[in-house]
């Protein structure tokens, strides 16, 4: 009963932002902590140390793609049932999709150990930094099961209505790995090591914190029961959550791409540069990501108890906002570039002078991105996961490999970072286009 209290309140831009804020917070200290890694790596070991950790990041997005679709088109699904007032069917089906995220997780991990060379050839690893990639990789192969299950346990956390458990979950990984980074690489020296296992670290408290939270507090609307295994369910939280999943996905697939294209036009200075780009652009992203998932189980809670009204005021109301934000922050991103750049590069260097032109480009794409991560996340809470998936394949992978492919043919080092504002440009056109094919079918608007 707690729960449909928490998430049965009058939708206000105050609510919304009430209610989302932790998680939003959550995935900005999380983005955060992601760039300290290579704050020490780029500082206390070089540009091509932070280059190895770009051609391995999509391994980590990877994990995050699986927990995503688990998460969220899991959470989705849940949510839904409880607005129906299905308790425990919702707990069954809890149960079963961390059980089998776990057994999944288990497999990949072993996999990418048993082939890890041959994978970071594919990644983009050249010898003269196959051993940094090494490793990194080997201690962030080994703990993706917590990756992935922590995933999970941070959007389930919203679920039940705790997004302040979430943060604080976030804060003690976030910390954690900064202390350990620090740790590690300047006082134990272990080198590029210790920053992958800081962070393997850092992201198992989720996992640890979930588990430990959701087999003790039997409260709640939503614990871990004994599960009964449905088919079903699976089918529809992969297919509901293929968007999100699609999204850290291709992210994954697009940072290959736009390694081997930066690594044959600019060397380790154009990968440390792209790396830089996007660990800023991340944190920015992330705020948006952050209230979409907020926010997605108030949407999801509303379609199943049938409040029509409360939908097209969540929508309406968030268009506006996400719009505001999103001419802020392209501001801001011009304004700063070259101060939050030089974190990570020396100023005057090659690797600065490259990603602070690049950074300015890339920063056009903010003024579309809210938009589009919204849309997505959007049909995700609606359950409509073709839509959903549909939006996030063109935006996060069709669009941009094709302007990754064919800008820099004519415009050289320029086209790179004008493919990523190209593709989200695009993707807007389409996220107008469904808004508006779709709101009779939802009456959202």
């Amino acid at each position: 009963m707690k729960q449909k209290q928490t998430l049965d309140r009058k939708i206000t831009l105050g609510m919304l932002t009430r209610f989302s804020l932790p998680t939003i917070l959550s995935t900005v200290l999380m983005g955060i902590y992601w760039s300290v890694d290579g704050i020490f790596v780029s500082r206390l070991i070089g540009t091509d140390a932070l280059s190895a950790i770009n051609i391995v990041m999509p391994i980590i997005t990877f994990s995050l793609a699986i927990g995503n679709m688990f998460g969220a088109g899991g959470n989705a699904l849940i949510a839904k049932k409880i607005g129906e007032g299905k308790v425990q069917e919702a707990r069954q089906n809890f149960t079963l999709l961390n059980m089998v995220a776990l057994l999944l997780s288990a497999f990949l991990s072993v996999l990418g150990l048993i082939f890890l060379n041959p994978l970071l050839k594919v990644l983009g690893a050249d010898e003269s930094l196959m051993g940094y990639c090494r490793d990194y990789a080997i201690p962030i192969l080994t703990l993706i099961p917590f990756t992935i299950t922590g995933t999970i346990f941070q959007m389930s956390f919203i679920t039940v209505g705790k997004p302040k458990l979430g943060l604080l979950v976030s804060l003690i990984g976030g910390v954690t790995n900064i202390v350990l980074d620090y740790l590690f690489m300047a006082v134990l020296d272990m080198g590029i090591m210790g920053a992958a296992v800081a962070t393997t670290i850092g992201y198992s408290v989720p996992s640890v914190a979930g588990l430990a939270y959701f087999l003790a507090m039997r409260n709640g609307s939503l614990y871990l029961v004994k599960p009964r295994f449905d088919a079903a369910v699976l089918w529809k939280t992969c297919t509901n959550g293929a968007s999100e999943m699609v999204t850290s996905l291709s992210s994954g697939v697009v940072a290959i791409i736009l390694n081997n294209i930066l690594m044959r036009i600019g060397g380790a200075d154009g990968v440390a540069s792209i790396t830089i780009i996007l660990y800023v652009q991340g944190i920015l992203a992330s705020v948006y990501f952050g209230y979409a998932s907020g926010i997605s189980p108030i949407i999801s809670y509303n379609q199943g108890k049938g409040d029509i009204g409360r939908l097209k005021s969540i929508y309406s109301i968030s268009l506006k906002a996400i719009m505001a934000a999103s001419i802020a922050t392209f501001i801001a991103s011009i304004l700063f570039a070259g101060p939050l750049v030089s974190i990570f590069a020396e100023k005057g260097s090659t690797v600065y002078q490259m990603a602070v032109e690049g950074y300015r480009i890339f920063s056009i794409s903010v003024l579309f991105m809210g938009l589009n991560v919204f849309s997505s996340a959007w049909f995700t809470a609606l359950n409509d996961g073709k839509v959903s998936a549909i939006l996030a394949l063109f935006r996060t992978f069709i669009f941009i490999v094709a302007t990754a492919s064919l800008l820099p043919v004519f415009l050289g080092i320029s086209g790179v970072w004008l493919s990523k504002p190209l593709a989200e440009i695009l993707a807007a056109c389409m996220t107008i286009y469904y808004f508006k094919k779709m709101k009779n079918v939802y009456q959202y608007a």
